[in-house]
């Protein structure tokens, strides 16, 4: 980092310090440099007009280079301002010769009163990294060891590994790694998920990973409709990189390094050996700091991510008087004639917001299914009503059938240590989704004699 940037960064800290005022930041530079330069008064006045209201929602970083565009060293395009006057007034001095600072501001920024919305949320606040290892019950070291602070390589022998790794196919083929934090890890996410996350509201369209809402709601919001349209996100985990949990984080109203340790703790840099066999692609989105598919706080930051992509998507499809839903990475609408109209090109569309909102359709499961075909949604026919696949059914009522009249060893095929929970599992999955063919089964279920 080159000295005008470290300058820069100092008088931010000091005037974040401060009031937003042109005297208060007037005052906090000429404390910093220990000396009244005459441009100071002019810098802080267009810093102001700059950043207005929100002074001090801007981060040290992002008030650094305004300061140092202002000062005619930055990056700004005059396309960005209007009029020929604001650019003007923005260019207050094409060179200076920035002062060496002489005090250095120890305190903490000002934190602006949170918006109504943050405030009905009751999140706990950490106004430092050691008020959030309390919290944690954690020492300050062990927070830092176990948010990867100081970035050593995931391969590095003297770093023990926080997650263990375990790779498992996924019905469409392909394999799917899943990433569990160990212990300590684990029980610090569960507290994030439970005393964080969880007051923080995902958008209605998402029916994933919440309470109250399963695969089934998601797909009986799209029964009995002419048209339905189902879409995939690639790697959905994968690619939420680090920057967007810390910006989450951040959003909800904690400082920086609160922020970037949050989003520290509940991301993950899979080994190289974890995933050697993978594509190009897929090694660098899990060699990259990413959410991770096993951890307790990836579901709900996966949703709160994905809150603009639903509030776009959701406004596109009511757009043509059509339904939308998200379960995970699984995007479904459906709706009559005019989403049938505009079939040809709106999963374009759809594409084009999901790219904007930093996410990737898988363009190979797109589905367009029509009245007139098996319309079906998270493995749930939807035609006219929930229901499970006849001969998903048909099947399970084969095997319930033959438990009862031959033993459930006869069909216990796998040699399942637990193959009565497992078919329980499955009567109870019916049950969910039709009530009255899951009665059917579970009656067959309870004939079963199952061994002493």
């Amino acid at each position: 980092m080159d000295t005008d940037k470290l300058v820069a960064l100092a008088l931010a800290d000091t005037m974040l310090a401060r009031d937003a005022s042109v005297a208060s930041l007037v005052d906090a530079v000429n404390w910093a440099v220990d000396a009244q330069l005459p441009w100071v008064p002019v810098m802080c006045e267009a810093l102001l007009v700059r950043t207005g209201e929100h002074f001090h929602h801007f981060s040290r970083h992002e008030l650094a280079d305004i300061i140092l565009e202002l000062l005619g060293r930055g990056g700004g395009d005059d396309e960005d301002y209007e009029d020929e006057e604001e650019v003007e007034d923005l260019e207050i001095l094409p060179w200076v010769e920035l002062p060496q600072i002489r005090r250095y501001c120890t305190d903490l920024p000002l934190r602006p009163d949170p918006p109504a919305w943050l405030a009905r949320l009751a999140l706990p606040g950490f106004p430092s990294v050691g008020e959030l290892a309390r919290w944690l019950d954690a020492t300050p070291t062990e927070i830092d060891w176990f948010a990867d602070k100081w970035r050593l390589a995931p391969d590095t022998q003297n770093r023990l590994q926080h997650y263990h790794y375990r790779w498992v196919p996924k019905r469409s083929g392909g394999a799917r790694l899943i990433e569990i934090p160990k212990q300590r890890l684990r029980l610090m996410q569960q507290k994030i998920l439970r005393q964080i996350l969880d007051r923080v509201p995902a958008h209605a369209a998402a029916h994933g990973f919440r309470r109250g809402h399963s695969c089934v709601t998601h797909a009986a919001l799209h029964t009995g409709q002419r048209v339905v349209i189902r879409m995939d996100l690639k790697d959905f985990f994968p690619n939420i990189p680090a920057s967007r949990i810390e910006a989450l984080f951040a959003k909800l109203g904690y400082s920086e390094t609160v922020a970037a340790t949050l989003a520290r703790l509940c991301v993950n840099r899979t080994p190289a050996g974890a995933v050697r066999e993978q594509p190009w692609a897929t090694r660098q989105a899990l060699r990259s700091p990413h959410l991770p598919q096993g951890s307790p706080c990836s579901p709900a930051l996966a949703n709160l991510c994905a809150y603009r992509l639903d509030i776009r998507l959701d406004s596109l499809a009511r757009s043509l008087g059509a339904s939308y839903s998200r379960y995970a990475d699984d995007l479904v609408f459906s709706g009559g004639r005019a989403l049938e109209r505009a079939s040809d090109r709106f999963h374009i569309r759809v594409a084009a917001i999901a790219l904007e909102e930093g996410f990737n359709v898988n363009t190979r499961k797109t589905r367009l299914m029509r009245a007139g075909v098996r319309q079906q949604v998270t493995g749930i026919v939807i035609n006219r009503h929930a229901n499970i696949p006849r001969d998903e059914f048909d099947r399970l009522k084969a095997i319930l059938t033959n438990c009862v009249r031959h033993g459930p060893q006869s069909q216990n095929r796998d040699g399942r240590d637990n193959y009565r929970d497992f078919l329980g599992g499955k009567v109870a999955y019916v049950k969910m989704v039709n009530p009255a063919r899951g009665d059917k089964l579970h009656r067959l279920f309870a004939a079963i004699a199952w061994p002493a």
